[in-house]
């Protein structure tokens, strides 16, 4: 699920191809996506690191999908 690899490729992260990954996914998958995508962005997941960019992108994009599907609830279920 995740764009894994090298740190180096993640420096070439194509959010185009993410987005539309996102796009295909259901809203269940999409859920289940971004929370992973929020503990990978946690002082937990990092131990007490800055999360990776790459992770912040990847959440930021899940939360972009849901408020573009559910354009009212803007809370959701990825906050």
């Amino acid at each position: 699920m995740w764009q894994q690899g090298p740190s180096a490729a993640f420096d070439e992260l194509d959010v185009t191809t993410l987005r539309e990954r996102l796009r295909t996914m259901s809203d269940d998958q999409l859920v289940k996506f971004g929370k992973a995508a929020a503990y990978m962005c946690s002082p937990k997941a990092n131990l007490g690191h800055a999360p990776r960019k790459e992770f912040v992108v990847q959440l930021d994009e899940a939360r972009s999908e849901w408020r573009r599907r559910h354009p009212k609830s803007v809370e959701g279920n990825l906050c």
